[in-house]
């Protein structure tokens, strides 16, 4: 640990309390700028003036069930891709328990179906708060 960050690994296993969503399994991603969490699918809608994002997940990958989420949202940002496409992602504030600690985290909602890991945690998230050993897996595990 160097001057109070923590270490982190290439993956950790985390929670989203405020979602109802626990042990969800997140790549590390220091190529990214904003964290991301699969969605089934979304929509923005508007409500009094206000931007609201609705997002569908499902907890568990192999039930029919899903959730609706709504957030306020935060900000809007266009993002690149790693193939070169811009996309507007709109994020929102929620909490992330790691180390048994609760953090503030930006999120955006996509679909990531087609990948490995259901979360990515990204640079705006771990910056001035952890340190990254790629070499380790799942450093913050909660123990409850």
């Amino acid at each position: 640990m160097v001057k109070g960050k923590k270490t982190i690994g290439r993956t950790e296993v985390i929670d989203l309390p405020e979602l109802g969503l626990y042990n969800i399994h997140a790549k590390t991603d220091t190529g990214a700028e904003t964290s991301v969490l699969h969605c089934e699918d979304m929509e923005i809608i508007k409500k009094d003036g206000h931007m609201y994002i609705v997002a569908y997940i499902r907890p568990e990958e192999h039930k029919a069930k899903t959730l609706r989420f709504t957030f306020p949202v935060h900000r809007e940002r266009t993002v690149k891709s790693s193939f070169g496409q811009s996309e507007i992602r709109y994020i929102f504030l929620t909490k992330i328990r790691m180390f048994n600690e609760l953090y503030d985290i930006k999120l955006s909602f996509r679909n990531r179906s087609s990948m490995s890991y259901p979360m990515l945690l990204g640079r705006n998230f771990i910056t001035g708060k952890f340190l990254v050993d790629v070499s380790k897996k799942n450093l913050a595990t909660n123990l409850l």
